[in-house]
C-alpha cells in the first residue's frame, strides 16, 4: 500500500475563513480529514466522498469544537486506504461517534418544561408537535452560534426529521 500521509505534515486550515466559508476547493473531494478545537487539539478524524459536506455536518453538530482542520485528498475512493489513514491519524483518540456522526437528537436537549410537556402528552400528535418545537428551538440556538462564528453559508435542516426530534442537515 502507498505511503500514509502524516497528519503533522499537513497544513492547518481555519475551519471558517474570513468570508465565513469552509476551506475552499473541498467540494466533492474524496479524502481523510482531522478536525481540531480552538486550542488546535485533534477532536475527530473522518473519511468522506465529499469532504466539504462532511465538514459542514460536523460544524452543525459540534460547532464548539470545529475551529481548525487538516485534509488529505485523493482522486479515488479506496475505502481500505482511507480507513488505514484514518486509523493512523486517530491513534488513541477517543471519539463520541454519536455526537460527531449522527443527526442531533433534540430529545436529549429538551428543557425541563419541554420534557414534562412531552411526558404528559396524551397522544403521538402532541408528542410530535413538542419534538418539532424543541427541534426548532435547538435549530435557532445552533444557527445563532454559527452566526456568531461568522458563518455566511446557508444552513438548512431536513423538515421531516424535526417531527422525530432530529436535526439532520438538508444537503440537497
Amino acid at each position: 500500500m502507498a505511503d500514509i500521509p502524516c497528519l503533522d505534515d499537513l497544513q492547518l486550515l481555519p475551519y471558517i475563513d474570513s468570508q465565513g466559508c469552509l476551506p475552499p476547493d473541498l467540494e466533492g473531494k474524496i479524502g481523510v480529514y482531522g478536525i481540531f478545537d480552538r486550542e488546535q487539539l485533534l477532536c475527530y478524524v473522518g473519511i468522506s466522498r465529499d469532504v466539504a459536506t462532511s465538514l459542514k455536518q460536523h460544524l452543525v453538530r459540534v460547532p464548539d469544537r470545529c475551529y481548525w482542520c487538516k485534509v488529505w485528498t485523493t482522486d479515488q475512493f479506496d475505502r481500505d486506504r482511507l480507513t488505514e489513514i484514518q486509523t493512523r491519524w486517530r491513534a488513541d483518540l477517543v471519539v463520541d461517534r454519536q455526537l460527531w456522526e449522527q443527526p442531533i437528537d433534540c430529545q436529549q436537549l429538551m428543557t425541563d418544561k419541554e420534557r414534562a410537556d412531552f411526558n404528559q402528552a396524551e397522544d403521538e400528535i402532541e408528542k410530535a408537535r413538542i419534538l418539532k418545537n424543541t427541534a426548532r428551538r435547538v435549530e435557532q440556538e445552533i444557527k445563532a452560534k454559527l452566526t456568531d462564528r461568522g458563518v455566511s453559508f446557508e444552513i438548512r435542516f431536513h423538515p421531516k426529521r424535526k417531527e422525530e426530534g432530529l436535526l439532520d442537515l438538508k444537503l440537497w
